[in-house]
């Protein structure tokens, strides 16, 4: 259960693993052992069940479904309440990870195997963590040392269908704590060789793919983390932490669209650092000061080549595609007390982001073409109100606010204006600024030890990206410089239940949806005859098929979370949740429009025997129903076309033995009865896929 209402950290420094500068959401007593609850998920669950990837890893929490873009890019999704990554923003410990181009992030690429636990909000994420919520948050706590000498070693080596070599996943952590002060360092790898295709695979178009190992496949990620932390009494902390990370993937092709033609992308860097420094003052016995204070960066290259041999680059189609985005600011949150009953928290935030793209084409002459270099820079500050007030020792009323607002800089582009016949110019579209509110509130009710019950309304907005509001997608859309801001309102009531050694958790939500953003199809657009905007329309010239982003979109999305953990027997523990959803999203220009990408029903069910002492065997189901997708081998003049898929039953199985009080050994395997499924259109999921691990502590 989220308690937001309980947003305050102790003032003690954390004793445990958790990085607790690193928090934003403070959620109710956890349960132990594999810890899987409504908003967090422990390092524990993600190595028993084996999920190295955070899409992977937070499908096994009830509301929170994992899915697959499809398309030349083929990232992996996240959607938290069916709201998605634009609508639910990404931290690591607090500090959030944002590509200001297009947000378009890829869940595949973060690694957890050095993740001390990954909370989730859900519809209420407090205005003191900052804009853009809309549906919720995500946030990955790294680790911090709990001994004098701290070590955790971890190594995972993964086999296809036909047990051949797959990859490996490898992480390591050193660190000590002191009295006062304490120090750490992590490393985190994954390699994926390539993933098997289902056996009972069979190729549409053989050219596409033939199935066996899936062809571009290939992903490799990596980051390392050190923080060094000062605690000089039994109230402060002060961290400076470092993270770094990098990875590359190849993008495999749709596997019957011939409609459509293939493109050879491929990803050869995918980096970003982070440098932040992270703090918590008590200001006397009634204030504490919270301050954090980052600078990011994002690097990466995007590559199109002539051909599936992807060693080759001269046709018109082919690119090089690198970003260069830097982010800095930082925040800072005062709490005051201004009695045992009633507590003030005020936040400010401030973010600063540039995002600079050059792109190389080239042709059939040789000569290849760069870019100037374009820039689009802005600035997001927002300033936030929060009080809990405790109504009765047992009740407690959270009530917030903030007001955002963006300044945009910079918007720069290289080439034609849209619908000119001049040369292409680097030329600047209109600037808009926007602002937008939030507003929220909620009770706690602990109505005895063993239950507690919430209920909140939260109405939260999300500032559209640059690529929504300017791209022009390869000269298919307009420019829409004063796209308005998304907003959802979200309501839920739920609560927890815990008795000796079973443990129930259950919520109700509903949300509306307005000013959803849709890309929209435009009345014949005017050619101009100059090249600087505004253009003047040239007569007797119009563009068609073209398409705006634009705020026409209205629906509301409902459904249930469920979640019970038991000890039947000494030795014998049990888990199981559900997740019920339904979307309705539309908007009046397309209604075959359909929501893709969530099932209608999800659940995941996990039992840990331990027959014997230091012997654990962990069976685990994974399963959902179907939904949407888009069928993409259309014509452009054909009406769009959407289906159901993706429903599946995957068993998995671990099994692990205690060689020492330090060392542990496991094997075990995910999709054990090789079911084959899409959850996207064209691009089915792996098969059987079977690993052996180490994990040594000290």
């Amino acid at each position: 259960m989220l308690a937001s209402a309980a947003h305050a950290q102790d003032a003690a420094p954390d004793a445990s693993d958790r990085f607790s500068l690193g928090q934003i959401i403070v959620t109710a007593p956890r349960f132990e052992g594999v810890g899987i609850d409504s908003s967090t998920l422990s390092s524990e669950a993600i190595y028993t069940f084996s999920r190295t990837a955070l899409d992977d890893a937070v499908n096994l929490m009830p509301g929170v479904s994992a899915g697959n873009s499809g398309g030349t890019r083929n990232e992996r999704l996240v959607f938290v309440r069916g709201f998605d990554r634009f609508q639910v923003p990404l931290s690591i410990d607090g500090i959030r990870v944002y590509l200001p181009a297009d947000n378009r992030l890829d869940y595949g690429r973060f690694l957890t195997t050095n993740i001390a636990e990954v909370q989730v909000a859900k519809g209420y994420a407090s205005v003191l963590d900052g804009p853009g919520a809309m549906g919720g948050a995500i946030n990955l706590v790294t680790r911090k040392p709990t001994k004098e000498l701290d070590i955790d070693v971890r190594g995972t080596v993964n086999f296809d269908n036909d047990t051949d070599y797959a990859g490996y996943s490898t992480s390591a952590m050193v660190g000590t704590r002191q009295d006062k002060w304490y120090a750490q360092a992590s490393y985190a790898r994954s390699f994926t060789d390539h993933w098997d295709l289902p056996n009972d695979f069979t190729a549409k178009v053989p050219s596409l793919e033939n199935g066996g190992a899936r062809d571009f496949s290939r992903t490799e990620d990596w980051r390392v983390n050190a923080k060094l932390g000062f605690t000089p009494n039994a109230t402060d902390e002060y961290a400076l932490s470092y993270t770094h990370q990098e990875g590359s993937k190849g993008a495999p092709l749709h596997i019957s669209d011939t409609v459509t033609t293939p493109r050879f992308w491929d990803w050869p860097s995918w980096d970003i650092s982070s440098l932040y420094f992270l703090s918590t003052t008590a200001l006397g016995d009634r204030a504490t000061l919270k301050t954090r204070a980052y600078y990011n960066k994002f690097d990466s290259i995007l590559r199109s080549f002539n051909d599936r041999t992807q060693t080759t680059q001269s046709r018109p189609y082919a690119f090089d595609s690198p970003y260069e985005d830097r982010a800095w600011g930082g925040s800072a949150q005062l709490d005051f007390a201004a009695s045992d009953a009633d507590t003030l928290r005020l936040a400010f935030h401030y973010r600063h982001d540039r995002h600079v793209e050059f792109q190389t084409s080239f042709s059939t002459t040789g000569v290849p073409s760069t870019e100037p270099r374009q820039t689009q820079t802005e600035e997001i500050f927002s300033a936030a109100l929060e009080n809990e007030l405790k109504l009765t020792p047992d009740l407690t009323f959270t009530l917030g606010g903030s007001f955002d607002w963006r300044n945009l800089i910079k918007a720069e582009e290289y080439g034609a204006p849209l619908g000119t016949s001049g040369a292409s110019v680097l030329y600047n579209y209109p600037r808009r600024d926007a602002d937008t509110w939030n507003l929220q509130g909620r009770f706690d009710w602990q109505a005895n030890d063993a239950l507690a019950l919430h209920a909140s309304l939260s109405s939260r907005a999300r500032f559209p990206t640059i690529f929504e509001r300017f791209s022009q997608r390869f000269n298919t859309a307009i420019p829409n410089p004063s796209l308005k801001a998304e907003r959802a309102t979200n309501a839920e009531i739920g609560g927890s239940w815990a008795q000796g050694k079973l443990r129930v958790e259950g919520a109700l939500f509903y949300s509306w949806v307005d000013n959803a953003i849709f890309n929209v199809l435009t009345p014949a657009y005017p050619c101009t005859a100059s090249t600087t905007p505004p253009a003047t329309p040239r007569p007797g010239c119009a563009l068609t098929n073209l398409t705006q982003s634009q705020n026409v979109g209205s629906g509301h999305y409902y459904g249930v979370e469920l979640s019970v953990s038991a000890t039947l027997l000494p030795g014998l523990d049990i888990g199981a949740n559900y997740t019920g959803i339904k979307r309705d999203l539309d908007y009046a220009a397309n209604p075959a429009f359909r929501p893709t990408g969530v099932p209608t029903h999800k659940g995941f069910a996990w039992a840990d025997w331990s027959p014997v002492e230091g012997l654990h065997i962990v069976p685990n189901v994974d399963l959902a129903s179907n939904r949407w997708t888009l069928f993409t081998a259309t014509p452009a003049s054909a009406p769009q076309r959407y289906y159901r898929t993706g429903a599946y039953v995957n068993a998995g199985l671990r099994v692990d033995y205690a060689l020492t009080e330090h060392v542990d050994i496991g094997v075990g395997g995910r999709n054990l009865f090789d079911d084959y499924y899409t959850l996207t259109d064209g691009f089915p999921e792996p098969g059987r896929t079977l690993f052996a691990s180490i994990r040594a502590r000290y």
